[in-house]
């Protein structure tokens, strides 16, 4: 490539969205943040960068590789681009709207990723999201993964797939178990890839009680229908399942059983494998799939108590989305809206009173004196004057 092409190319993942790209995109904006509004949510805008040690707290610390980090010319601290938006608002929930009420908050806005998510993903996915805080009861999580579905399903994305997992069930086996934390991270990292030949290996060569390995080792393979994979779940896991095990197990099917019924046409999945965000997450987890699309549509979960690093922790769940892949399932027309073209005699006093009150009803007015092909010369119905006025002026899509 030569060094004059190179001047117009874009960093691999970085794009832009041109005028057809922006109306639609802005058209679907407005709809979703209309569907949080009359759900109780207030938008909150964070800064797009901030100090990295506020970027990278609890939620946020599984973000290192995914930040990228500069020196502020003014501390010498170094900032970060936001690569995820859930630590800032909870950095706002816990030290810029201090109260011990219920809080729900949405945010829209382009996070910056060191590197692409997935093959040909996007290092600058446009984030909308909810959080709830101050609600520790599955209520709470009931309000957001039906707020996520009925969002999911304006935009117009149908037969979704809905997995559910909780990450207690492995967290409370491996601590039951006596695993290092190197075994732990080995055996969650093959968990999550259903590697269970290699799981199985890595739990022969540690000193394990039989029950703890079978269950460990049950994990992999409890994925799919919910009310099946329950069922054998508390089967194969019950000569290990211990209270905190039984509440997480009673959570899923609760929640399992309520979304199908609000939800007919979701299928809803239960995965004790799916551990994303393990280091934070504190409960359950959950992701949207939908065909066609490579990755989940969308994502969440549990992860109380994030705001401690902040002074104050609370229960705490949520979810987030990529604006940008719910685009392609968003079919409401958002066409270029036709433009009135004038003459640009910025010294005519007649015609820039006409402009201004055209553009103060909302119409679109082009000054130029060298109009599109297709804006024929016409007049305008009214006065006189205004006819005269308006004699080259023309109505087009173009523009």
């Amino acid at each position: 490539m030569s060094h004059k092409t190179s001047r117009w190319a874009l960093p691999a993942g970085i794009d832009e969205l041109l005028p057809d790209q922006t109306r639609r995109i802005e058209r679907l904006r407005a709809v979703l943040l209309r569907r949080f509004e009359v759900a109780g949510y207030d938008l909150v805008v964070p800064p797009l960068v901030e100090f990295v040690d506020s970027l990278l707290v609890g939620a946020g610390e599984a973000l290192t590789l995914d930040t990228l980090k500069m020196t502020d010319g003014l501390t010498g601290r170094q900032l970060g681009l936001r690569a995820d938006m859930t630590p800032q608002i909870a950095r706002i929930d816990a030290h810029s709207m201090k109260t011990e009420a219920e809080r729900r908050l949405c945010y829209i806005g382009t996070v910056v990723r060191a590197r692409p998510d997935g093959f040909g993903g996007s290092r600058t996915p446009m984030q909308l999201g909810a959080e709830l805080y101050g609600v520790a009861e599955v209520e709470g999580d009931l309000e957001i993964i039906t707020l996520m579905l009925d969002l999911l399903q304006t935009a117009g994305v149908d037969a979704l797939v809905l997995d559910l997992g909780h990450v207690d069930l492995f967290g409370e086996l491996a601590a039951a178990a006596g695993l290092s934390e190197h075994a732990e991270d080995a055996v969650r990292d093959a968990l999550q890839r259903k590697a269970a030949t290699e799981m199985d290996g890595l739990l022969a060569d540690l000193d394990l009680a039989t029950e703890y390995r079978q269950g460990l080792l049950a994990l992999c393979d409890l994925h799919g229908a919910w009310a099946e994979t329950l069922a054998e779940a508390e089967a194969r896991l019950r000569p290990v399942l211990n209270e905190a095990m039984k509440q997480a197990l009673a959570r899923l099917r609760m929640i399992a059983e309520l979304i199908e019924r609000r939800f007919p046409v979701v299928t809803v999945l239960i995965d004790l494998s799916e551990l994303h965000g393990y280091h934070y997450q504190t409960g359950l987890v959950f992701a949207a799939y939908v065909e066609g699309l490579g990755r989940e549509i969308a994502r969440g979960g549990r992860y109380d108590d994030i705001g401690e690093a902040f002074g104050r922790a609370r229960p705490a769940t949520g979810f987030s989305t990529d604006v940008r892949d719910l685009l392609r399932f968003f079919t409401a027309d958002a066409p270029a809206p036709v433009a009135i073209y004038a003459p640009a005699r910025y010294d005519d006093e007649a015609l820039m009173r006409e402009v201004a009150r055209l553009r103060a009803e909302g119409r679109r007015v082009v000054m130029t004196n060298r109009p599109p092909e297709g804006a024929a010369a016409r007049l305008v119905p009214g006065t006189e004057a205004t006819q005269n006025l308006w004699q080259l002026v023309g109505d087009t899509n173009h523009g």
